[in-house]
């Protein structure tokens, strides 16, 4: 394929599986109306955790999605990212059989891969021995198995990778898409993140490192910028977005929910659990972003932040955004949707995209909620417990990820034209 640089990216196609709906749509409608999907945990007996809080998928069918024999081999995580990605595929009303071999990519991120598959090996070969091990537990496990599912049942020949990035790495995942097609190498790309981390290791291991929010009340456990935050919830889930070469999107005559402007991700080089004081990645990723863009700084209108609800995340985030945007810091909406859905580990960067995308094709920005005592270090327009009606000609996702990982992404609202 021709290299073809500069080529313009759009949105046209969303799917996600969150705490608070079992797509796209539902979610939103969650969001705007404030709505916590915070709830005691089901999966597993939690009753020996101080908070036994998290973001479960209810409801969730998996045979809808993927085949039962298929489903007995495969880990949770990749059900969830298969899921995501037919509802994405569905919602563009993307035909895969009528194009070109090789023009359909895949960008698929995780921060943790299989946890079910190899949990659960583990135990098996402890109770029962080595040789009762599965023999899919290797090729399930991996952070690249998803792509590699989701391209064989969609027959998506182009470039194929999987993003591993922490916590930012939905946001690096759909950046890197988006730049694929940019450079000429595919005309769509199925690109988002997910996360099945819900069992009892991987949230004692989170538990251990003290970063998991305690509250009498599961829904107001998640108080992002909150003078009183203490803590994230974790949850699973999964989102993908459809990106696509401009011209291809209009010559099939798709919606478009928003075009991609630019994205840029950095690296903090300082802690493996904390972030740098002074926000070092996240300001050089939202500033390359902002240059890659090309589009003026003040016509930023909302971010949807990392916010995680912990003291130094939103702290250090805040001075991040306040050292990016100057005076004009204060005339920008910022929320974080983490406070209705938690913290969705490797899917966050991409459900929090998708959210910026609708919020430039809805008009609306949806709140932080549990928003009740300000933090003199958290001072900027959080948007606090109700959505928005207003004007966004742009909007900036930012996530933070463990290991010192950073991206932003910009999405602009689409006014029709070539």
């Amino acid at each position: 394929m021709a290299e073809a640089p500069g080529r313009r990216v759009v949105v046209t196609g969303l799917g996600a599986l969150t705490p608070l709906g079992l797509d796209m749509e539902s979610t939103w409608e969650g969001l705007v109306d404030g709505r916590s999907g915070i709830a005691p945990i089901t999966f597993f007996d939690a009753s020996a955790f101080p908070c036994p809080i998290a973001g479960e998928l209810k409801g969730f069918e998996p045979t809808n999605y993927v085949d039962a024999k298929l489903l007995r081999r495969i880990d949770r995580s990749s059900v969830l990212a298969m899921a995501a990605s037919r509802q994405a595929v569905e919602d563009a009303q993307l035909d895969l059989e009528r194009q070109a071999p090789g023009s359909v990519g895949i960008v698929l991120g995780t921060g943790i891969g299989g946890a079910y598959m190899l949990v659960e090996n583990h135990l098996v070969m402890e109770e029962r021995g080595a040789r009762r091990v599965s023999p899919f537990m290797i090729t399930n496990s991996l952070p690249d198995t998803a792509s590699g599912l989701v391209a064989i049942a969609l027959g998506a020949r182009g470039p194929n990778m999987a993003v591993t990035a922490a916590c930012a790495t939905g946001g690096a995942a759909v950046g890197e898409a988006a730049e694929l097609i940019r450079r000429g190498e595919a005309e769509v790309i199925i690109a988002g993140g997910f996360e099945a981390p819900l069992r009892p290791l991987y949230y004692a291991g989170f538990q251990a490192m003290r970063a998991l929010a305690e509250h009498d009340d599961p829904k107001l456990a998640s108080r992002p910028f909150d003078a009183d935050r203490n803590g994230f919830v974790i949850s699973e889930g999964a989102t993908v977005l459809i990106l696509e070469e401009l011209d291809h999107a209009l010559a099939r005559d798709a919606h478009i929910y928003a075009e991609w402007k630019g994205a840029a991700t950095a690296s903090d080089a300082f802690d493996m659990v904390a972030s740098a004081d002074d926000g070092r990645g996240v300001t050089h990723a939202m500033r390359q972003a902002l240059d890659s863009s090309g589009i003026d700084l003040d016509t930023v209108d909302y971010i949807n932040a990392h916010g995680t609800s912990t003291p130094m995340n939103d702290r250090v985030e805040t001075h991040a955004i306040r050292e990016v945007f100057g005076g004009h810091a204060d005339h920008v909406a910022v929320s974080s949707t983490k406070s209705m859905i938690g913290h969705m580990m490797g899917a966050a960067g991409a459900i929090e995209a998708a959210v910026a995308v609708l919020t430039c094709d809805r008009q609306v920005a949806p709140p932080t909620i549990n928003y009740r005592t300000p933090d003199p270090d958290c001072d900027l327009d959080y948007v606090p417990n109700e959505a928005r009606p207003m004007e966004v000609r742009h909007a900036m996702s930012t996530s933070v990820g463990l290991g010192g990982h950073n991206s932003a992404l910009i999405f602009g609202r689409w006014e029709g034209g070539a």
